[in-house]
């Protein structure tokens, strides 16, 4: 089953965060003598908010995905429109700008494609770009995406239970993190290539999980949104959805996956520490220290007089995490 879809609706400023959030997140980075004033002012980072009033950028058709329908979440939420969850995108490999990725992200090379997963396993696996495809079942989730900017989204993803994948590597009993690792290519991504451009992070970017966490029937691989493979500014072929963690959590363009017995080191964590915990869960009581994460921004349909500020829930509302976390401080450990 494909869900169908007619891009039609272009993505203004006023539909997103407030432009102080986005402002204050990368003054850290400029703080830190990474981002230039260029930088900051071009693209969607322009005086008057994330998206300017240009045309949006094309965005080339996926194919579609053979997969069926899982119903238990999102079934009666109003899901993000397809062109704003591609064209409203952090993947900073292709720009800090919010619409830097899908301008950036058009000739992204996908296949071939190659995810390893490696580590302290039974069973090494080397995965091919088709086989990300066929290895496993697919289906659909409707999730919501809650970015630690303030501002979230409700997605249909297409993939796999990541334990599905962890169970054919067969981890040992020794392993107790799982460690995301991206591609990492300076002559498709100008983030790479120019520090400036990607905000001078660190790279290849990475990413971690407790082994539990990673199991967890809600983690998710995606290979496909609204039923259709992931265009590159979305994480194609391959990307962590962890639907009860900030958006930074959910890696893209996945390339190795490791089973070690260490906190594996994270991106965001590394540059800032205090201010992007290792966890990460969504959390309205533990406040970002540049603005409060109380509330938050949902991206839907609609301009200047159709703006949805909703409370954000713990979990993003996905309760059933909770035993996960039942003995931990979580305004100390987020």
């Amino acid at each position: 089953m494909t869900r169908r879809f007619t891009p039609t609706v272009v993505l203004k400023d006023n539909d997103v965060t407030d432009e102080t959030i986005y402002t204050q997140r990368r003054k850290l980075l400029k703080q830190m003598g990474f981002l230039g004033t260029g930088a900051l002012l071009s693209g969607g980072a322009n005086a008057f908010g994330w998206f300017s009033d240009d045309e949006e950028t094309a965005v080339s058709a996926p194919r579609p995905l053979d997969f069926k329908q899982n119903t238990t979440w999102g079934q009666d939420e109003t899901l993000t429109p397809y062109e704003k969850v591609t064209q409203f995108n952090n993947f900073y490999e292709f720009g800090t700008g919010k619409e830097d990725p899908a301008k950036n992200a058009q000739n992204f090379k996908v296949d071939p494609w190659t995810l390893s997963i490696d580590g302290m396993v039974e069973n090494p696996i080397t995965l091919g770009y088709e086989e990300l495809f066929s290895k496993f079942a697919l289906e659909e989730r409707i999730y919501r995406l809650r970015c630690v900017e303030a501002w979230s989204m409700v997605i249909p993803w297409t993939g796999f239970q990541l334990s599905h994948l962890l169970a054919m590597a067969k981890p040992l009993s020794s392993a107790k993190y799982v460690a995301f690792e991206t591609l990492d290519s300076p002559t498709q991504m100008p983030g790479i290539r120019n520090a400036f451009v990607g905000g001078g992070l660190d790279y290849p970017y990475i990413e971690g999980l407790r082994l539990d966490e990673a199991a967890h029937p809600l983690t998710m691989m995606a290979v496909g949104v609204y039923g259709k493979t992931l265009p590159g500014q979305n994480g194609a072929p391959i990307r962590l959805v962890v639907p009860w963690k900030y958006g930074f959590k959910s890696i893209k363009s996945i390339v190795k996956i490791t089973l070690t017995d260490k906190k594996p080191p994270t991106t965001w964590n590394q540059l800032a520490k205090q201010e992007y915990g290792f966890y990460a869960n969504v959390n309205p009581n533990v406040d970002h220290p540049r603005w409060s994460q109380a509330s938050e921004r949902r991206i839907t349909r609609g301009g200047l007089f159709k703006q949805t500020r909703i409370p954000t829930q713990l979990f993003n509302g996905y309760s059933e995490v909770a035993p996960l976390y039942a003995n931990m401080d979580l305004t100390k450990q987020f």
